[in-house]
Formats: C-alpha cells, structure tokens, sequence
C-alpha cells in the first residue's frame, strides 16, 4: 500500500477542484490509500479581495513572511511514499499559506527524502513561483519529481481584465457583454487533469524510493509561453524592490505604507500597459536569432515531466 499526502490551500475553491480532478483516481486505487491536508490560516484570507488589501499582502509573500496557519491536523509523525503540494501563485511567488506549511517542523519531516509533485492552478505565470518552490524544496532535502501546471487559457489581454475583476468582486464573468471570457481554467480542462491521477496510480508503485524520476512525462503537465519568462523576471525583481521598500516602511497597517502602495500600483499599471507590450515586440523581433536560447529555457522551466503531451495515448493504454 502505497502512501500519498496531498497538501493544498484553495482561496477561491478553483484549485480544490483541480485537486479532486487529481485525486478522484487515486482515491479509487485500491493500492494507494491518501491523505489530505487542507491548510487553514489562523487569519483568513478574504474572497473577494479588498483592493487595497489584495496589492498589500504582495511584500510578505514576495519575502516569505506568512500569515501562521492553524495546526496542521496530519501527525508531523507519519510517513508518506509521495507528497502532493497544490498551490496558488501570489505575486510571482507561491501562495503564503503554502509558504507557511513549508515553513514548518511537520514539513520538514515529512518532505525530508520524499519525491514530491508539485499542481499549481493559475492565470498564467508561474515560473518564477516554481522556481522559489524549487529552492525551498532542496533545501528541505525533498526531490521534485513533476510539476502540473493548469492555467487560463484565454488570451493574456482578456485575463488581464478577468482575473483582478474575479480575484475583487468574486464574479468569475464574461465579462463586457461576453467581449471578455470568463476567468479561470476550463471545465475542460481540470476533467482532463485526472489523468494525472491515473498515471500516479500506475507509475507510483514502480517508483525507485532511493533514486525517483518523473512520473507524469509524455502527458502535456505543462506549457511554456515563452513570451512570459522576460516579463515574469523582470515582474519578479519589481516585486522584490518594491517589496522591500514597502516593509521598511512598516507592517500592513502602516498609513505610510499604504501610501506608498497606492503610487506602487500607478506604477505597475504603467509598466503592464506600456513596458511590457514594447518588450514583447522587441522579443519577437529578435526571436529568430535567439531560438536556441528560447529552446534551452523552455526545457529548463518544462522540466521534470516536460511539455510533451502523449495524453492520448496514456488514456488509451495507461
């Protein structure tokens, strides 16, 4: 019998389908018995978002610094054959309550040795959260064996709009007399991710404890927008700066701070609706004399399970 931990923090309920969808297989297997821990802060986070209150959470989770979580209901004893961790993307950085369970002493013990799958739901940027997931992985000793990636699938100028307008009135849309699609993953989509769980399944008893590799390769558990990885490095080091000024300036409730906040906003609206187009275009320009570079940062970010999707196949024969 092979044991599963699945861990995960849903604000919008969104990311807890996409955890069903995952593990409604596994829970049907009967050599894989699961355990879930759903994290719950001691301060609950709202849904929607008041504004203010969404752009000002951005420092504590861009320098991991969480809000504390209520106990975890898993013994810190137990012990697990894999680790499922499905988390949100704030701000380029995994969500703070994910943050604040890697923080803690149960984590350490039950990650320590473990292969581990990462399942991040989101809008569309997620590498450079996947990369600070990396590093706090490694340095919990955990070996990351795949990453699923689901995103919205709209055009990133309609999930502009979609996404803040879902994440602030609760209203997942069309919007605009339908001119703007609804925000979020597909239906679709969070159905089709349970051949994830069937692979898991399948794979899971054939993994080597001592030397695991992938388990989730051929089946399309991620795609690179390549036209992304500038804009979410440069997003990511903004984030950094401006964090830090910001918790200089106080905590949450500092009116200095906020002050400072309201002008950070202008600014990054700026930047997205000016900066960032310029520097799309100037990417596409140069795009034929850097696809070997392009080609190297898609496999690096695509890594371990890669973007090759034999799904249909799997559904077939797995």
């Amino acid at each position: 019998m092979k044991r599963i931990l699945v861990v995960s923090y849903s604000q919008t309920g969104q990311l807890a389908s996409v955890v069903r969808s995952v593990a409604a297989p596994l829970l049907d297997a009967p050599q894989v018995n699961v355990t879930f821990e759903n994290l719950e802060p001691i301060t609950p986070y709202a849904f929607p978002w008041p504004f203010l209150e969404f752009f000002n959470t951005f420092p504590e989770t861009v320098y991991a610094r969480p809000r504390p979580l209520k106990p975890l209901r898993v013994g810190k004893n137990e012990s697990f054959d894999l680790i499922v961790l499905a988390y949100q993307v704030w701000f380029l950085s995994p969500s703070q309550p994910m943050t604040a369970f890697l923080q803690t002493p149960e984590a350490e013990a039950w990650l320590r040795g473990k292969p581990v799958i990462t399942l991040i739901a989101c809008r569309n940027m997620w590498l450079m959260a996947q990369e600070t997931m990396k590093r706090t992985l490694s340095a919990l000793g955990a070996h990351l064996i795949d990453n699923v990636v689901l995103t919205d699938r709209a055009h990133s100028a309609a999930t502009f709009v979609s996404t803040p307008m879902w994440m602030l009135t609760g209203r997942r849309g069309p919007f605009l007399g339908g001119m703007i699609p609804a925000a979020g993953i597909a239906p679709a989509d969070i159905a089709a991710a349970s051949r994830f769980g069937r692979a898991i399944a399948a794979r899971l008893p054939h993994l080597d404890a001592a030397h695991p590799h992938p388990i989730l390769t051929g089946l399309g558990a991620v795609r690179i927008n390549e036209r992304l990885i500038g804009s979410e490095t440069i997003g990511y080091r903004s984030f950094r700066v401006w964090g830090r000024l910001l918790l200089t300036l106080g905590g949450p409730g500092s009116v200095l701070r906020r002050l400072v906040l309201c002008f950070y906003v202008v600014f990054l609206a700026a930047m997205i609706l000016t900066v960032a187009p310029v520097g799309a275009l100037i990417k596409r320009m140069v795009a034929p004399w850097s696809r070997e570079r392009i080609a190297r940062q898609r496999a690096y970010f695509a890594a371990p399970s890669g973007e090759a999707d034999g799904a249909g196949e799997f559904l077939a024969h797995g």
